[in-house]
């Protein structure tokens, strides 16, 4: 018994464009023709619509024939016919009409349900897309992250400084001795310098894990596709490109890869644009110097200082570029910003863990080359005496070659209210890097203070107390987790001393500003927040944009943050705060 198959024939439907597209696609197809060598390479219709969208390498070989002149004077007629025309490039007009076919095509042979039922992620996304909520939502959980970086870790950053400090140091100093350089200036280099100034700044390492944990966690769920997507309206109102979030968003991680990130935008203007913007996004290195001035100062409210800082740098390149966007960088092009959203997912442990460790690592890197290496030489112009009667490594700190240096430009912020050359030579190292701020307090206060006499310690003895106290750290980090939604459930607790250095820096601030250190503080945190960043940044934003924009960024957001320091200052003392 035989079966007879019958096939139908089947032909590929052809796309049917608006009237103009199509006009300007059979005039090109006939231009084409006219050329023996396209015509039997290609079919005309084709190879015209891949010229129309761009495709660089057919328009190259085309380029390449003499006897298709015609053909390029007919391309550039119909692109600048149909941009004129439709106000978009051609690209874009043919991909949304490839879309709309295919969307009418599916509604003709798919048959859906009478009520779809939707997803979870669909549900989810009425809420957080919202264009009322969506805003709202966004601050409220980087609320959430800086109440978790700020309140929550504190313990364990108290810990690493008390293990660096005590033990640590402790054994150093042992090992020094038992080679017959107690006393020496190579023991001060290891402790003044080296220990000081890198250990000043791992001692935040707490704190840029569990950033980094945060940021990992929304970013695994599918979140920050829909922020990327929610910011995008608030970008094209102002005038901004949509992808222009994206590389704000890395900024927030490090400067550098941002500033590299502005190359998937495709307009020369709105890439420039961004990466004059980008730096003002608070790069996870200034966050350790917001977090030691916010606990001196602010103590209270040092989670919403440091939110309002975040939300500040944010403001500051919005508004920034919104000028920008209507003067120095106007252009009537605009390219529509396209992502698809991902679902909703739990995140994996091994992805969070992946993405936090890489971060962190990172930092840590950092901090035994870059740091190390800035935390030495700084130490150097320390220990030489550029006057008084002290000898090398063994001088007045403020007779210090550094000391001299830095005084000489302090009076420059003395009208931002701390022209104290320890503060001002803080920010010059801080072009190193913005952690370097840090370890030269660390440094500066380390070398300043007086010795303290403490109890010999067994090195067993020492390693049950680093136990001990890791113990204790990790309590008082499970009691601080209610703090997180402003619950309180040991009022009864006592407030921490505090230490040497959170002393000497709150009388040097209210020193320079006369009695306003806390308002001395703000404008300092104001101006790490909006300066020069790191010579890293600078040498990427110069790779990138060129010379000429590397000064106008440079000039640009030294004078901004000396300006906005100044306001916060004296426009404080104006209001009777601070």
């Amino acid at each position: 018994m035989s079966t007879t198959h019958m096939s139908v024939p089947t032909s590929p439907s052809s796309i049917r464009y608006d009237h103009a597209l199509e006009a300007e696609i059979t005039r090109l197809s006939t231009a084409i023709t006219q050329v023996s060598e396209l015509r039997s390479m290609y079919r005309p219709r084709w190879l015209a619509i891949q010229l129309l969208e761009g495709d660089e390498q057919l328009l190259a070989e085309v380029q390449s024939l003499p006897a298709a002149e015609a053909v390029l004077r007919t391309l550039d007629a119909s692109s600048a016919h149909l941009r004129e025309l439709f106000g978009e490039d051609v690209d874009v007009l043919l991909t949304d009409q490839r879309y709309s076919f295919v969307n009418s095509l599916a509604r003709d042979v798919l048959t859906h349900p009478a009520e779809r039922r939707r997803t979870l992620s669909e549900k989810i996304d009425r809420v957080v897309t919202n264009r009322v909520l969506s805003i709202p939502i966004f601050l409220a959980l980087m609320w959430i992250v800086f109440k978790v970086t700020t309140d929550v870790v504190s313990p364990f950053v108290d810990w690493i400084d008390g293990v660096i400090t005590g033990p640590f140091t402790n054994w150093v100093v042992a090992l020094v001795g038992v080679v017959g350089l107690s006393g020496t200036w190579f023991e001060s280099l290891l402790v003044d310098g080296v220990i000081a100034g890198v250990g000043g700044v791992l001692v935040f390492v707490p704190v840029l894990m569990s950033l980094y944990l945060a940021l990992a966690i929304l970013e695994d769920s599918g979140y920050m596709a829909r922020a990327a997507f929610v910011m995008d309206r608030l970008m094209h109102t102002l005038g901004l490109h949509g992808k222009s979030f994206l590389p704000m968003i890395v900024g927030f991680g490090c400067t550098v890869p941002a500033i590299y990130a502005t190359r998937t935008l495709d307009n020369e203007k709105d890439r420039i644009l961004t990466g004059l913007l980008v730096p003002f996004m608070s790069c996870s290195a200034r966050l350790p110097v917001y977090i030691l001035l916010a606990a001196i100062f602010f103590p209270e409210h040092a989670g919403l200082v440091i939110f309002g800082l975040y939300l500040l740098g944010i403001v500051t390149a919005v508004l920034l570029g919104f000028l920008l966007k209507h003067t120095l960088f106007k252009s009537q092009t605009h390219v529509p910003f396209i992502m698809e959203l991902p679902p909703y997912r739990v995140p994996t442990l091994k992805a969070i863990w992946k993405q936090m460790w890489e971060r962190t690592a990172s930092f840590v890197q950092k901090a035994w080359t870059v740091i190390m290496v800035a935390s030495v030489v700084l130490w150097f112009l320390m220990a030489i005496p550029l006057r008084g009667s002290g000898t090398f490594a063994n001088t007045e700190l403020d007779n210090s070659a550094f000391a001299m240096v830095s005084r000489s430009i302090a009076p420059v912020f003395a009208p931002l209210g701390f022209g104290n050359w320890e503060a001002t030579g803080s920010l010059v190292t801080g072009f190193v890097a913005k952690e370097v701020i840090i370890s030269t307090t660390a440094q500066i206060y380390a070398m300043d203070a007086a010795a303290v006499e403490t109890e010999a310690a067994t090195f067993a003895g020492e390693l049950a107390a680093i136990a001990t106290s890791f113990v204790d750290a990790t309590v008082e980090t499970l009691k601080a987790i209610p703090l997180i939604i402003g619950i309180n459930l040991f009022p009864e607790e006592a407030e921490a001393e505090p230490s040497s250095l959170m002393i000497a820096m709150r009388d040097n601030f209210a020193a320079s500003s006369g009695g306003h250190g806390a308002l001395a503080a703000l404008a300092f945190m104001v101006f790490v927040l909006l300066y020069t960043p790191c010579m890293v940044a600078t040498a990427a934003a110069r790779h990138e944009f060129g010379n000429k924009w590397m000064w106008v960024s440079i000039v640009g957001q030294l004078v901004l943050a000396w300006v906005a320091a100044l306001v916060v200052f004296q426009g404080g003392l104006l209001l009777g705060l601070g």
